[in-house]
């Protein structure tokens, strides 16, 4: 039904905007209006601007954030958003307010199926988007410039859509950021940690490499890239020149080229370069042959390595050189009986493997980042339920994570590990439920969503369940057309079968002698 004029609410226009910024916004929507867009153009400003109706697409992508392990910028765009709808819709609106465009005015192929009815200025999705953007660029530049044409995107939407304004949109995004700058007033963004820091692991001595001698390193080229070192072979080969380097080819089995290299001339020591996927493996190579690992972050998150303080080549090659190391924990994870593999952050099932399976299906021509957040965002806003059952209990989760020793309070996604040794199994269980809801725990975790819940922005009862324990055993039934996997360090196992699989995890305090440098320990680590 198309948008009538109200006589008062067209009054309330006119008395509050200038005359120069009327006409600066009919200008623009005649500009706009009059332009011919290809019908593809027009629906997919249409759904741009529907996915943010609520929040919904920034929701998606905080998630997406805490599932790549960014969890302040996830948390602070979020709240940002969060504070900047309030102020747009129930205090912006409320003062000035004001009649939309006409609908007459609009193109028929570019109209919102239903047509908002709330008043004109300020425009909240701009306020929204800019606020999220922001938030998230203040504790991440980088990602910041990933989200801020999303953003853009969705604050045009609404001039294409003829749902506001110019004006509107201006003076939304103005709010949006206004709110997430002051926002870093009240909480600042965390600097990038000057050192490297780890907590926990019992410190023992290892054979020091002074030129790599009695090493045996294995590189896995298609790891991904290491924002520290983005090619670290050069390193490796001027700092450990009697190392053995064996670079992965294509096609190459980790295991065999291990097994064959240490039945020629067992090494003292066995070194991987890659992500975390390599590194688990290798990590149970090692284990398998008593060997201390040296870890070479050469991945694209390297999450294993960050909690060890292992935060460059230079840092691993320190280590080795020096003979410092610890005893770390490690999990033995064991799926229908096949034989063990080592984890080192975490197991789950449900939200994450599906990422890990989307993600891998554009990483080749998109690259990781841009694959892992297309992937998250479709994951996220298309996720079903899994059921699953847990010591015993039935279940119907979103997610199961289960990570090495504890993680960071609060949250579902513990792909990151605080500390080396703590001897515990950290367990997290979203579960399903009305979509924002699981979104919003997700987002915000169990202690934000309380709090959030308080002030009712959110409604529920948590959806996250958190418990530690030193073993677990899980039952994952699947359903006709779905068969979900089951994600260890980022790397997935495939269901194939008709009635689902059974899986088993359980911690070994102190199973892996892992190099690391001691430097940056807080005293009693």
């Amino acid at each position: 039904m198309p948008r009538s004029r109200n006589p008062f609410v067209a009054f309330r226009r006119r008395q509050v905007m200038p005359r120069w910024v009327r006409r600066t916004d009919a200008a623009a929507g005649h500009r706009i209006n009059s332009r011919v867009t290809h019908p593809l153009v027009d629906r997919f400003y249409s759904r741009l601007s529907r996915s943010a109706n609520r929040g919904a697409l920034w929701f998606t992508i905080a998630a997406a954030l805490l599932v790549f392990g960014r969890p302040r910028a996830a948390i602070r765009g979020s709240a940002s958003l969060l504070g900047a709808s309030m102020l747009a819709n129930l205090v912006g609106k409320q003062l000035f307010g004001g009649d939309r465009p006409l609908l007459k005015n609009i193109p028929i192929g570019r109209q919102l199926k239903k047509s908002p009815t709330s008043g004109s200025f300020p425009s909240g999705h701009s306020a929204s988007a800019a606020a999220f953007a922001a938030g998230v660029a203040f504790e991440s530049p980088r990602i910041g410039a990933v989200v801020a044409p999303v953003a853009a995107g969705v604050a045009y939407s609404r001039l294409h859509t003829g749902a506001h304004w110019l004006s509107d949109v201006v003076g939304g995004a103005a709010i949006g950021a206004g709110v997430a700058w002051l926002g870093t007033a009240l909480v600042k963004p965390r600097p990038a940690p000057a050192q490297p820091v780890r907590l926990g692991g019992e410190p023992i001595a290892l054979p020091a490499l002074a030129d790599g001698s009695g090493a045996l390193i294995v590189v896995n080229p298609s790891s991904g890239t290491s924002t520290i070192a983005p090619d670290p072979l050069p390193v490796i080969e001027r700092r450990l020149p009697a190392a053995r380097l064996h670079q992965l080819r294509e096609g190459e089995d980790l295991a065999e080229v291990v097994r064959a290299a240490v039945a020629s001339a067992r090494p003292r020591v066995l070194g991987v370069c890659g992500g975390d996927g390599t590194v688990s493996a290798v990590a149970q190579l090692a284990r398998e042959f008593d060997l201390p690992l040296l870890v070479i972050p050469g991945g694209t998150f390297n999450h294993f390595a960050g909690t060890a303080g292992i935060t460059s080549v230079a840092a691993a090659i320190d280590a080795a050189q020096s003979g410092e190391g610890v005893r770390a924990d490690v999990a033995e994870l064991t799926i229908d009986g096949q034989p063990m593999l080592t984890v080192l952050n975490a197991a789950s099932v449900g939200i994450y493997p599906d990422f890990v399976k989307r993600r891998g299906e554009r990483e080749e021509k998109l690259g990781k980042w841009v694959a892992g957040l297309i992937a998250a965002v479709r994951v996220l806003r298309r996720t079903k339920p899994v059921d699953v059952t847990v010591d015993g209990r039935a279940l119907r989760v979103l997610s199961l994570f289960v990570g090495v020793n504890r993680n960071r309070e609060g949250s579902v996604t513990p792909l990151r590990r605080v500390r080396l040794d703590d001897g515990t199994l950290d367990v997290r269980l979203l579960h399903a439920g009305p979509w924002l809801r699981s979104v919003g725990s997700l987002v915000f975790g169990s202690r934000g969503g309380a709090f959030l819940r308080r002030l009712r922005l959110l409604w529920g009862s948590s959806s996250i369940e958190a418990f530690d324990t030193a073993e677990l055993s899980v039952t994952v039934r699947s359903r006709p057309g779905d068969a979900p996997g089951l994600a260890h360090d980022g790397e997935v196992w495939l269901d194939d079968s008709a009635n689902g699989y059974a899986f088993r995890i359980r911690s070994i305090p102190g199973g892996l002698r892992l190099y690391c440098p001691s430097q940056g320990c807080p005293s009693g680590s």
